[in-house]
């Protein structure tokens, strides 16, 4: 039986850990942290618990789809529901916008209370469903980096329809030339957010995001967004992976360009028919491959986005907050420019509050919330993050007790605070960035580096900073992509 190692165990580690195991591999699992799931963590403070890091599910069937593999039924392991509102929004004028998970009531609050002219929405998410009917099975399912992937139908399907794309405009000019109010318009820009982008510079192709939130759905894990990796890790415990936790992985062993072995301190493994690496691919090169040359094109690319997290269990609740909730910024490209120009956080920045306790009762004591408050921030290139933490923490509670009518602070019990450099040192995330390189021109995804080494044998990737992409659902893809090219390499 061939043997693999798998260095790192977030949501790409457990699920090509998953598959490998289903196609009868013996595979073993480095994880310098105690815990599985990488970003995906969670934690306990004073009654309240908090998810860690991602916030929003999307294509669950992507996690089915693991237990279908290995011969499971999913709902054994991980149930999940669709959420009945997707978010609420608010704007400094006081107008609020909650929109329900039926697109014909998004569409009819939208013409109610933002005036966009009825059906708009409507053709905006038949336009999104398209280009990612079109995009996925090249772009989010497949190798970019193999001849037949260009050679496939779904290529030449995507070939006819290239100037529909918008491959050659910004996110933002498709939403401005969609809709006609500005806050319509800010509602779809911040899906931009949601690979770290900014959507005065990515690519309209970005529109095929609202498509999953909006005519898939969002859900919530029965047990928060940790259950998505706890059920995956028990699910490769039952097929016979090996988890090594606290198990730092140092170097890659390479002999005569093949991947060999790895070393944890002064320790080297026996040899391996393959590893495959769910770290960020900057510190897989530059740190565990120092001998290595590295593809500096590819590392680098400016990073994406980061995020600023305020966890706050408050000991009050408020019925105007939902599960998702956002506070918009007056001025959003100024928001955008602090953010990827300056690499510094605006001093009217939008807010994401996210809140499991609605939904999740057992999530706080009775009578409090658990929040986890979100700010997109820059990659860490050195900043004063003290100075930017404080500045930040205060302009949240200025803007909320502004929107609000209530200053929270008095109502803060517990807090914790992630900041771009604990995302480092805690993930090996390069700079702290939450999606690997950023999306901010319309080349990205060919600049991504592909789920393979060219030049080492037996060298693999997977994870958010490879193809297609960061967050749990293309982190989950790339699982799938990584595996099916190592069955043919191995075979």
């Amino acid at each position: 039986m061939k043997k693999i190692a798998v260095i790192g165990s977030g949501p790409g580690g457990l699920a090509v850990a998953i598959r490998l195991a289903t196609m009868k591999y013996q595979v073993e699992v480095f994880e310098s942290n105690h815990y599985p799931g990488g970003k995906l963590n969670e934690f306990h403070s004073e009654g309240f618990r908090f998810d860690g890091g991602p916030s929003l599910f999307t294509l669950p069937s992507l996690v089915d789809d693991l237990f279908i593999a290995a011969g499971k039924k999913p709902q054994d392991y991980f149930k999940y529901n669709k959420l009945d509102e997707v978010c609420r929004y608010f704007w400094e004028d006081k107008t609020r916008l909650t929109i329900p998970a039926s697109n014909e009531l998004f569409d009819k609050s939208v013409a109610e209370t933002l005036h966009e002219k009825p059906g708009k929405i409507l053709q905006y998410l038949k336009n999104s469903s398209f280009k990612y009917e079109v995009l996925s099975e090249l772009f989010i399912y497949r190798s970019l980096h193999k001849l037949s992937t260009w050679l496939s139908k779904e290529a030449f399907r995507g070939y006819f329809n290239i100037l529909k794309m918008g491959i050659f405009e910004t996110f933002h000019q498709l939403n401005r030339k969609s809709f006609s109010n500005i806050k319509t318009v800010q509602l779809f820009d911040r899906y931009a957010t949601y690979n770290g982008s900014s959507p005065f510079k990515t690519p309209a192709t970005m529109s095929i995001i609202p498509h999953l939130e909006y005519n898939i759905g969002a859900f919530l894990p029965e047990k928060g967004m940790y259950h998505i990796a706890d059920s995956l890790y028990k699910l490769a415990m039952e097929l016979g992976v090996r988890f090594h936790f606290n198990a730092k992985v140092d170097e890659i062993i390479i002999e005569n360009d093949i991947a060999k072995a790895i070393r944890l301190g002064q320790k080297i493994t026996e040899s391996y028919d393959a590893i495959v690496s769910n770290m960020d691919i900057t510190p897989t090169y530059l740190k565990l491959m120092p001998k290595i040359k590295p593809p500096k094109k590819l590392l680098n690319q400016e990073k994406s986005g980061s995020g600023l997290i305020f966890y706050w269990g408050i000991n009050r609740e408020f019925s105007q907050l939902g599960l998702h909730n956002i506070f918009f910024s007056d001025d959003y490209k100024t928001e955008f420019h602090r953010q990827f120009e300056d690499k510094d956080i605006s001093e009217d920045p939008t807010i994401y509050i996210n809140i499991t306790s609605k939904i999740i009762t057992s999530d706080a004591p009775n009578g409090s919330e658990n929040w986890f408050v979100l700010i997109n921030a820059p990659s860490n290139v050195g900043q004063d993050w003290e100075l930017i933490i404080k500045k930040t923490r205060a302009a949240i509670l200025t803007k909320l007790k502004r929107i609000l009518g209530v200053d929270i602070e008095p109502y803060i019990v517990t807090e914790r605070v992630l900041d771009p450099v604990k995302i480092e040192i805690n993930t090996s995330s390069s700079q702290g960035s939450l999606y690997g390189n950023s999306s901010n021109n319309r080349y990205a995804a060919f600049l991504r580096h592909p789920n393979f080494s060219n030049n080492i044998k037996n060298l693999y990737f997977v994870g958010g900073s490879v193809h297609p992409g960061g967050g749990i659902p293309l982190a989950i893809s790339s699982a799938k992509i990584t595996s099916e090219i190592m069955a043919r390499k191995l075979s």
